[in-house]
């Protein structure tokens, strides 16, 4: 005799939705965080070696222009945060970086906000920035007879002015990547506003939630 069960209703039970759901995301979003992260920050530390071993340190070589009086290259040392920010607390803000870092990972990979392709992305970004920098204000660049207060300073040569009266202050690729990280983040809080809980899914665009398939043995409601 068949022993089989059925709900009151007369369907057959449903299974557990996380059976069907698979993982909480893709495997490939690790390649894409730490790919990101570690060519974004190997690009900024390549570019930074080869642009001072080219122009020297800051003040030896005049300005590199690319677009005459708007875009050049111009080493300097930035004791300071992003664009020149926070002088004098370099170690300050190294201490900051490695807990952001530490932040980010466990964003998203134990609390799985790397369902989110974009998120992944900006994420990735911002990390590569934050790791390009960090080894600036670790001192590691920094060799006897170079001023103290560059120990803890931040290489920089990409100048862009509108004027010789509007200058804004040099950066480097790793400030871009932190720059273009925030500006992903701020339009994902923006314009796509994260589904309700338990509704995302690895495959989902943001704030889009894919309609359930009936189940076998449902039948559809009547119109």
């Amino acid at each position: 005799m068949n022993s089989a069960k059925v709900n009151p209703s007369g369907h057959a039970p449903t299974p557990a939705k996380t059976a069907s759901q698979g993982p909480a995301f893709p495997a490939s979003r690790y390649a894409l965080f730490f790919g990101l992260a570690i060519a974004g920050g190997a690009l900024d530390l390549w570019s930074k070696e080869a642009i001072f071993q080219w122009r020297g340190l800051p003040g030896t070589k005049d300005i590199h222009w690319i677009i005459e009086g708007y875009f050049g290259i111009e080493t300097a040392v930035n004791i300071g945060a992003v664009f020149g920010l926070g002088a004098g607390q370099g170690l300050v803000f190294a201490a900051i970086s490695v807990f952001a870092a530490a932040a980010i990972i466990i964003w998203l990979f134990f609390f799985k906000a790397a369902r989110s392709c974009w998120l992944t992305f900006a994420l990735g970004c911002i990390t590569g920035g934050i790791i390009g920098n960090l080894y600036d204000r670790l001192g590691f660049w920094w060799e006897p007879g170079m001023p103290d207060q560059w120990q803890s300073g931040v290489r920089d040569w990409i100048l862009w002015q509108a004027s010789d009266q509007w200058k804004w202050p040099n950066f480097n690729i790793a400030d871009s990547l932190l720059v273009t990280g925030a500006i992903m983040l701020l339009v994902q809080s923006f314009f796509f506003p994260p589904p309700p809980h338990g509704e995302a899914d690895g495959n989902e665009l943001p704030g889009r939630r894919v309609p359930d398939e009936p189940t076998e043995g449902t039948k559809p409601a009547a119109s």
